[in-house]
C-alpha cells in the first residue's frame, strides 16, 4: 500500500477552504456563520460582532524591491478593514503578528509600523495585541481584524435575489495595472541601476497597488441614503471571481455588461500600452478592495446619479448562466482567472 500525496494546486485555494471547512460545524450558538464569508459572525445579543483576518507573506504577496514599508503596513490593515466594510459593518480592533528575519532592523519595523499607525487613524480602529517571531528568510504580516454591526444589518454574500441589480464602488483594475508598472520598472532597474524609474506619470495606479483604500465611506454614504444591499463582497481576487461568489452563495445568475465596468482613463491608456485588455484587468486583476454588491430594483432611484457607484448589471434566477455582455453584443461565459495562491 502506497501513500497517496495529491498536490493542493489540484484543488486551489477555494477548493482547499471547501475541504477544510467540511469538516468543522459550528457549535456554539454565538457562532452564526462561519468560513465562506468574508468574515465570520458572531452573535452578541442586539449586536454582531464580524471576525477576519488576512496574511501578507513576502514574495508572494509584495515585493520590498518597490514596496515602501509604510505602504505595506497600511495596506495590511486596509485589506482586513476591506473585509469588515463587506459585511456592512464598522471595523473597532485589529491584531498584528509578524514574523521577521535577522534582515530587518528596528528602524525598518518603525517603518512598517507607521503605516499600520496611519492605517488606523484613517479607519478609526485600536491596535490591542499581537504576536512577533522570528523567520528564517522574509516578512509575514497577518493582521486580524474585529468589527461590529446591528443584528439585521449584516450582508452576506448569499442574499442576492432574481432581478437585484449589481453595483461596484470606484474603478476596477488599477492596481494590476499598477503591479505590471512596478514590475516593469523593477526589470528595469536591474538591467541598468543608473536608470531612474519612470512612476510620475502612473501615479494613479501605482497607488492603487501599493496603497489601497478601504470603501468604508461607501458604507457610511448607503446607511445614509437608507440602502441597505442585499449581498455583498469586496474586490480582492478580481471582479469576476467575486461575481462568481456571490452566484455561488446566492445560488442565483450574474449578467453584466462590459461597457459599464468602470475603469480609470489612466489605468485603460496605461493597459493599452503594455498591450493588456483593460477589461481584462478589470475582471481578474484584484487587490482594487472595492466593494461589489447588489440592491433591490427598489434602490435603484437613490443610487443611480452616485458619482461613484456604477451599476453593471443585474442578478437573474439560473445559478449556472454567469456571462458578460461585451460590448458588441456577444454573450461570454465569465471565468474567475484571479491570483492562483497554489
Amino acid at each position: 500500500m502506497t501513500d497517496k500525496r495529491t498536490d493542493i494546486s489540484t484543488l486551489g485555494e477555494f477548493g482547499l477552504i471547501d475541504r477544510i471547512s467540511s469538516g468543522f460545524t459550528l457549535r456554539n450558538t454565538s457562532s452564526l456563520r462561519g468560513i465562506g464569508d468574508d468574515a465570520a459572525v458572531i452573535d452578541a445579543g442586539e449586536e454582531v460582532m464580524l471576525l477576519s483576518t488576512d496574511m501578507l507573506v513576502e514574495g508572494i504577496h509584495f515585493d520590498l524591491s518597490y514596496t515602501p514599508l509604510q505602504h505595506l503596513g497600511y495596506k495590511a490593515v486596509a485589506a482586513n478593514v476591506s473585509d469588515i466594510a463587506a459585511m456592512n459593518g464598522k471595523p473597532e480592533q485589529i491584531i498584528v503578528a509578524m514574523a521577521v528575519s535577522n534582515r530587518f532592523s528596528v528602524e525598518a519595523i518603525d517603518a512598517l509600523f507607521e503605516g499600520i499607525r496611519a492605517a488606523c487613524d484613517e479607519y478609526k480602529v485600536d491596535l490591542v495585541g499581537g504576536d512577533t517571531t522570528a523567520s528564517p528568510a522574509g516578512l509575514v504580516i497577518n493582521v486580524s481584524v474585529l468589527g461590529r454591526t446591528k443584528k439585521g444589518n449584516e450582508v452576506y454574500r448569499s442574499g442576492a435575489k432574481d432581478n437585484d441589480v449589481l453595483c461596484v464602488s470606484g474603478d476596477l483594475g488599477g492596481a494590476y495595472i499598477g503591479l505590471q508598472i512596478l514590475e516593469r520598472e523593477k526589470e528595469v532597474f536591474l538591467a541598468n541601476p543608473n536608470m531612474q524609474p519612470e512612476l510620475d506619470k502612473h501615479e494613479y495606479a501605482v497607488g492603487r497597488q501599493l496603497r489601497p483604500k478601504a470603501r468604508m465611506d461607501i458604507i457610511y454614504e448607503l446607511a445614509d441614503l437608507g440602502v441597505k444591499p442585499t449581498s455583498m463582497i469586496d474586490v480582492s481576487d478580481g471582479l469576476a471571481s467575486e461575481l462568481m461568489h456571490i452566484s455561488k452563495n446566492s445560488k442565483a445568475g450574474v449578467r453584466i455588461f462590459e461597457d459599464k465596468i468602470p475603469i480609470d482613463q489612466d489605468a485603460f491608456n496605461t493597459a493599452v500600452e503594455f498591450n493588456l485588455d483593460p477589461f481584462t484587468c478589470a475582471l481578474n486583476g484584484g487587490e482594487d478592495y472595492e466593494l461589489l454588491f447588489t440592491i433591490h430594483q427598489a434602490d435603484v432611484e437613490k443610487l443611480k446619479n452616485h458619482s461613484d457607484i456604477q451599476m453593471i448589471g443585474y442578478i437573474h434566477a439560473d445559478p449556472t448562466q454567469n456571462v458578460l455582455i461585451t460590448k458588441n453584443g456577444n454573450v461570454v461565459p465569465l471565468k474567475a482567472q484571479g491570483w492562483v495562491h497554489f
